[in-house]
């Protein structure tokens, strides 16, 4: 698929579930998945820090198998060469991994979304030709338990700025999420809010009730 495509995909998708087998209380990550394509998800990123390229690459095309079935975006963490060898649909990259330019030019055709944490990162990743930025960490959360939130309003300081899409991570819950859709936020990101919820659909489905405004 086109990057065009997958662009308009991501627009249509609401809730952003990332999966880390650490955060899935003990269930594996294609069953998470299962639970949250179950759930509506279309939007789904795989992250896993830990793994070696072989396994990793296998996890992928489990992840791509599924996620296609669905008719679900997948975006791997980190690894360029593992969303081409999977035919993932993008890749998210953190400010220390390969330059945004570089894997636009490695991979011109998939999403390239770009972690950022203030509104100097989110310009220069739009910049550099990032297809998404996340803006984040809204609240305390454990994957960065070192780092200071931004709050909710940094919203406000940073989307004027913004003409690509964009997305918010960090410590969402069903009990805050509100506070960023109010904000604008149409494609809040999550991992243990799912991941690590005693019944992953469920928190999946009641999330996105509360970004659709249905709930």
């Amino acid at each position: 698929m086109d990057l065009a495509p997958r662009l308009a995909a991501f627009e249509k998708a609401d809730l952003y579930v990332v999966i880390t087998s650490a955060f899935c209380a003990g269930r594996s990550a294609l069953e998470v998945l299962d639970l949250c394509l179950a759930a509506g998800v279309r939007l789904v990123q795989l992250r896993e820090k830990e793994l070696g390229g072989r396994a990793l690459l296998e996890l992928a095309l489990a992840f791509r198998q599924r996620t296609r079935a669905a008719g679900a975006l997948l975006i791997i963490d980190d690894r360029v060469d593992i969303a081409l060898a999977s035919n993932a649909d993008g890749v998210h990259l953190g400010q220390d991994d390969l330059p945004i330019e570089a894997a636009r030019q490695i991979a011109p055709q998939l999403i390239i979304g770009a972690s950022t944490h203030s509104l100097e990162e989110a310009l220069a990743a739009q910049i550099a030709g990032a297809g998404y930025v996340n803006i984040g960490p809204i609240f305390a959360t454990q994957t960065k338990p070192t780092v200071t939130p931004l709050g909710p309003e940094a919203i406000a300081r940073i989307v004027p700025h913004l003409r690509i899409p964009w997305t918010t991570m960090g410590g969402i819950t069903s009990a805050n999420l509100s506070q960023v859709v109010a904000r604008g936020a149409r494609h809040p990101a999550v991992i243990s809010a799912v991941t690590a919820a005693r019944d992953p659909e469920a928190a999946a489905r009641q999330l996105r009730r509360i970004i659709l405004g249905e709930g």
